[in-house]
Parts: C-alpha cells; sequence; structure tokens
C-alpha cells in the first residue's frame, strides 16, 4: 500500500477550488493528505484549506503541466479544465481521475447525448448541429411540438446555456454555437444517484435523491434523502444509473441526474463526472459522504458504505434578489439552534442573486418531519449584502 496518509511526497492535486473542492478538503484533512488546488481566484474557497494553493487558469494548458508535475495523482471539481494537458499527464504516469477522455465526453453535451443513444440508455428524443442555420434546418424536418428544450453544446451549468423554445418568436434567442434540441419532459421528479467507481471496477451507489428546482433560477432548491417514489421506479433510475457507470467506465464519483415523465418513463438528463450538488445531503445523511467516496475511489481504498443513515432533507442557500456585494447570513442564529441542522457555508465572500452560497442539510427521524425543518429553514435564513 503506498503511503497516503501523513506524507510530504504523495501530493492529490485538484483543478478548481470552489465549495466542492472545499468540502473535498474537509477529507482530506482528517485524513492528514497532501492536497494541491489550482483556481484562477485568489480568494478561491479552497485557498485556505489545501496544504499548497497555486493561483492560475486550469484551462491553460502550460499552466495545468506545471501543476500537475509534481502530483501523484490529479481531479477535478469542475468539468471546464485543459483535458489536453491532463491526457499528456496521464501519458507521464500520471494517475489522473476521472480520466480526461471521460471529462472531454462529458463536457460536449452533443457528444454526450450521442454516448447515451450509441449505448441504448433511455434519454429524451433530440438532434444535434454546429450552427443555428442547420437547427433551423432540421427544426423544419423534425416532428418536434412544441415547447421543446436548447441546449448549448458545451460551457452551461446551474441553468445557464439552455433556454426553453415556447414559440417561434423564442427561437431569435438562441445564438449562433453548437448545441441540440431535444424534447421537453413531462417531467413528474427529477432524481439523482451518486455513484462510486474505483480503478478495479468495484461500484457503490448512494440511495437515489428527489430535487426540487428554482422555477426562476433553474438551480436545485431542495434535495430529499428518500426519494419518495415507489420502489419499481427507482430500482429502475438506479438500475440504468449503474449501467451508465458501467459503460463509462470513469474513477471517481459520477452525479446521474434522471427524470422521471408523467407516463413512468426513466430518462437520463445529464451526468457530471465529480461530487455533485444533490449528493451534498450525504455528509449527514450517509455512513460515507459522496467526498470521501470520490477520495477513496481515486486513491484505490476501500469503498466506504453508502447507505443512508436517517432521513434528511438539504436547503441550498442562495443570494437573495437585489442583494450583491459583502455577505451576511440573515437569521443563522435562528437555524444553528435547531437540532439537526446543519450549516455548510461555501467561503464565498461576496454574494450576487442565485449564487450559491451555502447548505443546510437537515436530519430527522422521518422524512417529514426533516422538510417540516426545512420550510423553516428556507424562511428563517436570508443570503443579503451588507448595506453600507
Amino acid at each position: 500500500m503506498k503511503n497516503y496518509f501523513a506524507s510530504l511526497d504523495y501530493k492529490i492535486g485538484i483543478l478548481g477550488g470552489g465549495q466542492l473542492g472545499k468540502m473535498l478538503l474537509d477529507v482530506t484533512r482528517r485524513y492528514d493528505l497532501y492536497t494541491k488546488v489550482l483556481d484562477p481566484s485568489a480568494d478561491a474557497p479552497c485557498a485556505m484549506g489545501c496544504k499548497e494553493f497555486v493561483q492560475g487558469n486550469f484551462n491553460d494548458y502550460e499552466t495545468v503541466m506545471a501543476f500537475g508535475a509534481d502530483c501523484e495523482v490529479i481531479t477535478i471539481e469542475i468539468e471546464s479544465v485543459n483535458t489536453e494537458a491532463l491526457k499528456d499527464l496521464q501519458a507521464q504516469g500520471k494517475k489522473v481521475f476521472p480520466q480526461p477522455e471521460k471529462v472531454e465526453l462529458i463536457q460536449n453535451k452533443v457528444v454526450q447525448k450521442k454516448f447515451y443513444t450509441d449505448n441504448h440508455l433511455p434519454t429524451a428524443p433530440w438532434f444535434g448541429f454546429k450552427t443555428r442555420a442547420e437547427m433551423l434546418k432540421k427544426l423544419e424536418k423534425n416532428t418536434f411540438q412544441l415547447p421543446y428544450v436548447w441546449k448549448a453544446a458545451t460551457g452551461g451549468y446551474d441553468g445557464r446555456g439552455v433556454i426553453i423554445v415556447r414559440n417561434p418568436s423564442d427561437l431569435n434567442n438562441i445564438p449562433d454555437v453548437p448545441g441540440l434540441i431535444e424534447e421537453l419532459a413531462a417531467v413528474e421528479h427529477e432524481i439523482a444517484l451518486v455513484v462510486g467507481r474505483n480503478e478495479s471496477g468495484k461500484v457503490s451507489a448512494f440511495p437515489p435523491v428527489e430535487m426540487s428546482f428554482h422555477p426562476v433560477a433553474n438551480l436545485v432548491e431542495y434535495v430529499f434523502c428518500p426519494a419518495n417514489l415507489s420502489h419499481a421506479i427507482l430500482q429502475q433510475a438506479s438500475d440504468i444509473a449503474l449501467s451508465l457507470v458501467d459503460k463509462l467506465g470513469v474513477v471517481g464519483v459520477l452525479a446521474v441526474e434522471l427524470f422521471v415523465n408523467k407516463n413512468g418513463e426513466i430518462w437520463i438528463n445529464e451526468c457530471a463526472p465529480r461530487v455533485h450538488n444533490s449528493g451534498h445531503i450525504t455528509i449527514e445523511a450517509c455512513v460515507t459522504s459522496q467526498f470521501e467516496q470520490h477520495l477513496r475511489a481515486i486513491l484505490g481504498l476501500p469503498p466506504g458504505s453508502a447507505r443512508l443513515i436517517r432521513p434528511s432533507v438539504m436547503v441550498n442557500l442562495t443570494g437573495e434578489e437585489g442583494h450583491d456585494g459583502p455577505v451576511m447570513y440573515e437569521g443563522a442564529e435562528e437555524i444553528l439552534a435547531m437540532e439537526g441542522a446543519y450549516m455548510h457555508l461555501y467561503g464565498k465572500t461576496q454574494t450576487r442573486p442565485f449564487r450559491k452560497m451555502g447548505h443546510v442539510t437537515i436530519t430527522a427521524d422521518t422524512l417529514q418531519q426533516a422538510k417540516n425543518k426545512a420550510l423553516k429553514v428556507k424562511d428563517g435564513i436570508k443570503v443579503k449584502s451588507i448595506q453600507p
């Protein structure tokens, strides 16, 4: 076994220093693992928690190559990274997980969709295009009924790069970039599964969670675990997610988002080759968190138990509308007085409308009790800017 622990020689490199990396560092500090983080922002959330911080662009080839030169294993907390550099580091013998070619596949939503289709994984009917003119030409021949969804091939996240086309005039808002059009699912439920897989192919899946989205920001507002759906639906969703993990062969954790439509069909929406917002609830809800599971997977350590300990609800804390500037958390003291409420703040000093600033997980004896407390949390804490 390699000497991972309390070692100055075994460095884990992390591309990205945001809140996902910050929560990874909670585990690496517990295990005394040497971490080195690359992020363009000097005050990134990870800057204070890692052993070594490098300010730089994780999309720049030379920067990533120099960063990874003394790392034993390299991972990511964001998909928008330079995969060419990661491929070359991998060719030099570095362990790079998730594998760069898998990240590259998922970076492009058209390529990602094609992977689902080619591997007979259920997803919404769709077609891709390289230009706006090609999109319009294909729409003339296609049988899609309004409304349908446009997605940019690259760069979209948290609702960005997505337009719901409800009438023909909405097509005027679509930029001339590669993308895809897909059928708008008549969504009854949105669920997610986080699955860990190590290099030897050993898999451990967390319980499915159900997500509720903010109607304006298209961000996850609540996450519920266990998901309140039938055993048959959850089993089918788990089978689909595990099949995707197997076919993709990614090392680390993979978050799989799925739609359950009004006909009971389950479609993969998209996946992320990293720790994910839908899995934050695992920190308090499960025996092992998604963050620890990811680190165990990339280091080749035994997977931890993904068993649910208590029913839980996660509430995302996002910036209030009309507030932009230095952050304050109004009502935080009342939340901290609540039994079973765990507040996580992401280390961001500046708030803006709908920016993810933290989350609160509530655990209880029953899911309904946790939901009742979650509503109080949502009403009780507000992310605002300090007024001059």
